[in-house]
């Protein structure tokens, strides 16, 4: 057993996964650009889907638009199993209560990246859906279920509470922490205020998802949680919500150069 691990933890360290990885941060930070590219155009009265699903979209027709998918599924894929490798094998060193964050941490991205993946991967094969009505009946289906709204509740606390953690990140630049940075002042400069603005952006577009989830499961209007794209939305329709959107759009633009960026210069 313990021969199949160091087996995995040799395959799963390999340099080329690790070349595949950073690309899946690559498509992250394309997938995030696209998304705030579609909140601007939301801000000057345009149309779109401000979300992943939306931004997949929005990639598939593009020239050469399924082999960008399927490029893009694969380098997800080799950046969930990078994540779920450090969820498994990495930290081990550290004491306890630090590694169970580290571990959660990794595990927590690994998810995510497989979600992309999957996106990526039901929109190259057709099987795209409205991602809006999905989470809508998603949060009716579990609002029914027993303890399904203290549920949701949680579900929009921790989203709520993950954004406050990505601004927290950006006011303090801690994610600098996850960079080898370069050496030249000006560059460091840049990946620096890139990545702040892009971390508050990201931060304050969970934190009004995370709010909308909790008032739509409080109110029991279930139709309310509509993920990002509600949300973002929802935003434009507040006053001066059409510059907060049109702002979130260029932190999200921010935070997507900065993740094409990371994918350089990432400690892996």
């Amino acid at each position: 057993m313990k021969d199949a691990a160091d087996v995995a933890e040799d395959v799963t360290n390999s340099k080329p996964l690790e070349i595949a990885a950073r690309a899946g941060f690559a498509v992250s930070g394309l997938l995030h650009f696209l998304i705030g590219l579609v909140a601007i155009r939301l801000a000057m009265g345009g149309k779109g889907q401000a979300d992943v699903s939306g931004a997949v979209e929005e990639l598939a027709v593009q020239p050469a638009g399924p082999l960008l998918l399927w490029t893009a599924f694969a380098a997800c894929v080799a950046l969930a199993i990078w994540q779920t490798s450090d969820a498994i094998f990495d930290f081990n060193h550290l004491p306890t209560k630090k590694k169970v964050g580290k571990k959660l941490k990794a595990a927590l991205q690994a998810v995510v990246y497989a979600a992309f993946a999957l996106t990526l991967a039901s929109v190259a094969t057709g099987a795209g859906s409205n991602n809006r009505e999905s989470t809508s009946d998603m949060t009716v289906n579990l609002m029914k279920a027993p303890g399904g709204v203290a549920l949701l509740v949680i579900i929009g606390a921790a989203v709520a509470v993950t954004g406050i953690i990505y601004g927290i990140r950006g006011f303090k630049k801690s994610f600098i922490k996850n960079l080898r940075m370069p050496s030249q002042p000006q560059a460091r400069t840049a990946v620096t205020v890139i990545g702040m603005v892009g971390y508050i952006a990201k931060g304050f577009a969970l934190l009004l998802v995370g709010l909308l989830i909790i008032i739509a499961t409080v109110t029991a209007h279930p139709e309310e949680s509509t993920g990002l794209d509600g949300s973002l939305k929802a935003l434009r329709e507040q006053p001066f919500g059409v510059y907060l959107l049109a702002a979130v759009g260029i932190g999200l633009i921010c935070y997507g150069i900065y993740m094409a960026v990371r994918a350089r210069l990432a400690k892996m």
